[in-house]
């Protein structure tokens, strides 16, 4: 609905609040509480005292969070139309995160840790039991509020931890509602959501009574991060983005993969960690892919995530557009070619025409950095030697994949990728039982499965001697 409010460009401070701006219109549209980093003792504090009861009684737990999964589902209709206005997505991209969220909640309410005894030949009864950390901070930016959320605070929670989260400043007001559906579930004090502006996550993840950040965000920042925690000697788990090569081999077939692989790079606008960034294709083949893939983003309905027949929303914010549109001007000016799209709509609001980039130079910004948005380069390659080198020539290391009719051949050339994950003939599909982690400068830790679970965990050993 519209506020009124005079026009602004950035999320910035009103008061005690800030701005909140629907990308498809430009225009603010609701306010968020803008806390300061002095309140910050008080919110961990209360996550302190809360985790004395909530870490004694996992069954407990287990009952709330899956009381939690209803309360969301039950909300939807609620939650989705805000991420959406707030975020950009279309509506029922909205809905899926919130289903994703609320059966993250329900995988890790049935993912107990339970003691394991240790076996060593020694007259020595020894067990492993696991003990919560304390209050863990979680940072989480704006391409996925809600389920970036759920993936940091579901099994932070089963573990018998509390949590402080704070959002995006672009997309708070989900979070806040999506926090206070779970809080319903919660003992109080166990899921805190703070919002506003920096410092307050910088002083958020170097509270000393935070003993474990997780963080999803830029590089940049999750160094920041990491030296923020490193003062008190908290535990930190980051993931930082990718810059994923997606890699055709000579006997794909380019009509029957062209769907699937133009939306693993423009589902959410681009705006995906594990999206695929980089494409590249045989030079026997290039052409026939290149076109594929233009025809697909010539024929994409670009518009507000409102409308029904939406495919693809706006970019979320001023700075991220801003930065697309940066990284396509230096493309087309070193001597690429837009074989579709090339330029940000002439309409209200942060739109940019679904981009697929021909003939690019391969040391351009936008092949060797994460441009995280609608544009996708294409490169030829000669071998697949060749296209290997190519797609592990980046510090980034989240996810990749390999397109191809041998799916032997295809498993052997994914083998040789290095990332954390690795798909044939698909992308960035992930279960939630699956370990999700990426090398070089995509992150540290393991989230997801498990492993994400035990990651909020700490091992605790008692050793009895063997009764006589």
């Amino acid at each position: 609905m519209a506020t009124g409010r005079p026009r602004r460009t950035s999320p910035g401070p009103v008061g005690d609040r800030f701005a909140v701006f629907d990308p498809a219109t430009g225009e603010a549209f609701e306010e968020a509480p803008d806390q300061r980093p002095d309140e910050l003792d008080a919110v961990v504090g209360r996550a302190q005292e809360a985790w004395r009861g909530w870490r004694t009684d996992p069954g407990a737990r287990a009952t709330a969070l899956l009381a939690a999964a209803d309360a969301v589902e039950a909300a939807g209709a609620e939650i989705a139309p805000l991420l959406t206005r707030e975020q950009g997505k279309p509506l029922s991209e909205s809905y899926a995160e919130i289903a994703r969220t609320a059966a993250r909640l329900r995988y890790f309410a049935e993912l107990g840790p339970g003691p394991r005894p240790l076996v060593d030949g020694r007259p020595v009864r020894s067990e492993i039991r696991w003990r919560p950390l304390g209050p863990v901070a979680a940072i989480v930016p704006w391409n996925f509020p809600l389920q970036l959320a759920s993936a940091k605070l579901a099994p932070a929670l089963a573990a018998g931890n509390t949590v402080v989260l704070k959002p995006s400043p672009f997309t708070p007001l989900a979070t806040r509602l999506l926090g206070s559906v779970v809080s319903t579930a919660l003992p109080a004090d166990v899921l805190t959501i703070i919002t506003g502006h920096e410092p307050l996550g910088a002083r958020l993840a170097a509270h000393p009574g935070i003993r474990h950040v997780t963080f999803t965000g830029s590089i940049p920042t999750g160094r920041a991060v990491a030296a923020g925690a490193a003062a008190s000697l908290g535990r930190v788990t980051l993931e930082l983005g990718g810059n994923d090569a997606a890699v055709l081999l000579e006997d794909v077939d380019v009509e029957r993969i062209a769907d699937r692989l133009f939306w693993a790079a423009f589902r959410n606008c681009g705006q995906v960690c594990m999206a695929v960034k980089r494409v590249y294709a045989p030079n026997r083949l290039y052409s026939e892919v290149v076109e594929a893939l233009a025809q697909r983003a010539k024929a994409t309905v670009v518009g507000s995530g409102l409308d029904p027949g939406t495919r693809l929303g706006p970019v979320n914010n001023i700075p991220q557009l801003a930065r697309v549109e940066r990284y396509t001007s230096r493309a087309l000016a070193d001597g690429a070619r837009a074989a579709a799209g090339g330029h940000r709509l002439d309409r209200p609001g942060y739109f940019h025409a679904p981009t697929i980039l021909a003939d690019v130079p391969p040391d351009s910004p936008v092949v060797t950095e994460e441009q995280f948005g609608p544009v996708l380069p294409v490169l030829p390659y000669r071998s697949v030697d060749e296209a290997v080198e190519a797609a592990n020539d980046t510090g980034f290391g989240l996810g990749g994949s390999v397109w191809g009719t041998d799916l032997d051949r295809a498993e052997a050339v994914a083998d040789r990728l290095e990332c954390g994950t690795a798909w044939i003939n698909h992308h960035a599909e992930l279960s939630l039982a699956q370990p999700f982690a990426g090398i070089k400068e995509s992150g540290v830790g393991v989230a997801g499965g498990p492993w994400g679970l035990y990651g909020n965990l700490r091992p605790f050993v008692v050793h009895r001697p063997e009764e006589r």
